[in-house]
């Protein structure tokens, strides 16, 4: 009920203003998705009028609200595999090599599933989807219209047809018939874009087209990435030069196209020629055609001073047009001066000074830059820089997008930088920075997150305590990356350094798993640690299991070819075997010597006997004195000396071992 002597108007109006009051301070304790734009819209109406209060009648939720919220409540799991494998959880990947199969097959089969969609729409009528999600639906890549025609042209260039649109174009030529400047641009950069050639779609371009026989002798039988085949090279006279030249009047964004494409695809010198003309023709060049001709400059000239000077007189003609220079500008800068040698650092530091003056916020892309001109390979031995704790400083807490394709191999050089130079807590401040938002989506694709992870990791099996590495380990493998032969060698080495060798067996298990038990080198250096020194009796029957799973291995009971015994490795999984007093287990192991041509050392048999001693074992200890013989080692006579000295010997076991002395002192 409103107050005495206040009018009704009054009293909604004040009330509203408590309304909107207590909504601001409850949405200001609640995150809802999309608020803060109503309510910044609201203030924004409340400054032009502050009489009149709008309240909005309907909030509008984006489609995808409830599940934005609901992931932003849960994290990662570690133990989980990664997203892209969850479909089949029994074919999951355990290891990298089997990573690629799968990921090979996950491509050949979405390949074959858009070959059918796209060449059979008819079969597939229902193309609706809830929420619509446009780079998921059919691609439309049949052609509708047959006419002679620029809506035909028109449709050719949207579908990335080169070759058909090229020969629309030359129709509409002949036939009289003049062709939108729009148009025009779009072709031009259709072609400059795919060097003239029509994009790769299931399979890859003829390979004299793109690489020399050399290079494919290199690459036969290697794993080549999508990449591999945009390595195309700009030819003479080709088609986007020919409808260049027979443009009546040319625009800046003609030879934007050209010079573009020129720069991307090898033809440097021809590009600098382009802009030379396009200069003559008294035209002002855009911004793209600036950062191609700086990302080209060290590619024409030799000597780094001379790279410099070009790059400062194209910076220069930049300033008398007057193009106002973006982000990619200098970038483009950056990444040319990773190529100008000493002149590199002062002139770097200078360009970032260029940059905050201008107020144009630098990207990943730009530290990566900045990172490979002041920390060369090699370096560790030198001054440490303080250049990645100043970064640091200034990426911490921070989410980024991409905004340069070169934006994801920042993470990795840092980490490279952090391992070189030993420095823990600087590798953690780049994985917090990592952990911040979405910033993990610009870790780049799985081959670069894997190195920047295994970095990461060797890093923490160096410098970390085991618990902590342990921590990570279990965070890190094998959801985030699967773990090289040399990780786990570290992790190994980092057991050994904190004394936590009971961790052996299962660190065993996850060998296997990761499908790294045919590494030679890896199950000696297993095998080295568990058998230099003795542990408890529960810790030595772990290490005898896991021995005897070993062993399983090298005999080839997996689906892993076997690998070849050594020595050592014999030598130490009897040893483990006799400690956990399995005798009849370590005497099969003996026999693997014999068979596999390998000779035991003195010390073994030493051992063997004494366990013998122990069990009240006559009858092997005899048996382990004939083998010495039969390997004619020189410790034979010794052992038979103590076996008639310590063992309750039968009558046909002692006249055995009397003509064993005999042999052995005969053949001395």
């Amino acid at each position: 009920m409103a107050a005495p002597g206040m009018h009704v108007g009054q009293y909604l109006h004040k009330n509203c203003r408590l309304l909107l009051a207590n909504l601001e301070q409850l949405w200001s304790t609640r995150t809802f998705i999309g608020i803060s734009a109503v309510r910044q819209q609201s203030v924004g109406v409340a400054k032009e009028s502050p009489e009149q209060i709008v309240i909005p009648r309907k909030k509008v939720w984006s489609k995808e609200a409830v599940l934005e919220t609901l992931a932003s409540t849960v994290r990662r799991d570690p133990t989980a595999y990664p997203y892209q494998f969850q479909d089949d959880p029994y074919l999951a990947p355990r290891n990298f090599a089997e990573f690629k199969l799968y990921s090979l097959s996950q491509e050949s089969g979405r390949s074959a599933a858009k070959y059918f969609i796209n060449n059979y729409p008819k079969f597939f009528t229902k193309d609706f989807a809830e929420p619509h999600i446009p780079c998921l639906m059919p691609d439309t890549v049949s052609l509708r219209i047959d006419e002679v025609s620029e809506e035909a042209l028109k449709e050719r260039i949207s579908l990335r047809k080169v070759k058909a649109a090229v020969d629309m174009y030359d129709q509409l030529l002949q036939a009289g018939t003049s062709v939108s400047m729009e148009t025009t641009h779009d072709l031009l950069d259709l072609i400059c874009l795919f060097c003239d050639r029509d994009p790769v779609q299931e399979e890859g371009p003829k390979m004299e087209d793109t690489e020399s026989a050399g290079e494919v002798r290199k690459r036969k039988g290697r794993f080549r990435r999508s990449s591999d085949f945009l390595r195309l090279t700009w030819r003479d006279h080709n088609n986007a030069e020919r409808i260049f030249n027979l443009l009546p009047e040319k625009d800046a964004r003609c030879y934007s196209a050209l010079i573009r494409g020129m720069v991307k695809h090898g033809a440097y010198t021809k590009a600098f020629s382009m802009y030379t003309d396009l200069l003559n023709n008294r035209l002002t060049a855009d911004v793209h055609i600036f950062n191609a001709l700086l990302s080209a400059a060290p590619q024409v000239r030799d000597k780094y001073i001379e790279r410099w000077d070009l790059i400062t007189e194209i910076l220069n003609q930049m300033s008398q047009q007057k193009v106002q220079p973006n982000l990619q500008t200098f970038n483009s800068v950056l990444k040319a001066l990773r190529r100008c040698g000493s002149l590199a650092k002062t002139l770097a530091l200078q360009t970032l000074s260029e940059m905050k003056a201008l107020r144009i916020v630098p990207s990943l892309a730009t530290f990566d830059h900045i990172l490979a001109i002041f920390y060369k390979p090699g370096m560790s031995g030198q001054v440490k820089s303080n250049i990645l704790q100043e970064i640091m400083l200034v990426l911490e807490g921070k989410p980024f997008t991409c905004q340069d394709p070169d934006d994801v191999l920042f993470f990795s050089s840092a980490m490279r930088v952090c391992l070189d130079y030993k420095d823990l807590e600087l590798a953690y401040k780049v994985q917090s920075v990592v952990e911040v938002g979405e910033n993990w989506r610009l870790l780049g694709d799985y081959y670069q997150q894997k190195i920047y992870y295994s970095r990461f990791f060797n890093l923490l099996c160096m410098m970390e305590h085991i618990d902590v590495v342990l921590k990570w380990y279990r965070e890190l493998i094998p959801s985030l990356f699967y773990p090289r032969y040399e990780d786990m060698r570290d992790l190994l080495q980092a057991l050994d350094t904190d004394s936590r060798l009971d961790m052996l067996p299962a660190i065993w298990k996850d060998i296997r798993n990761f499908g790294q038990d045919n590494k030679s080198e890896l199950i000696e250096e297993l095998l080295t640690l568990m058998a230099r020194d003795e542990h408890s009796p529960e810790v030595q029957e772990s290490f005898a299991v896991c021995a005897l799973d070993v062993k399983s291995v090298f005999e080839g009971n997996t689906r892993r070819p076997s690998v070849e015994w050594s020595t050592p490795t014999l030598t130490h999984i009897t040893c483990l075997l006799l400690r956990a007093n399995k005798i009849q287990e370590a005497w099969e192991m003996m026999q693997l010597f014999k068979s596999n041509n390998r000779v035991p050392s003195e010390e073994l048999f030493e051992d063997f006997l004494c366990v013998c001693k122990r069990e009240g074992s006559a009858q092997r200890a005899v048996e382990l004195v004939q083998l010495s013989a039969a390997f004619c080692l020189q410790g034979t006579p010794s052992l038979v000396k103590r076996t008639l000295a310590d063992f309750d010997l039968s009558e046909d076991q002692r006249a055995i071992l009397s003509e064993l002395e005999i042999v052995t002192q005969t053949a001395e």
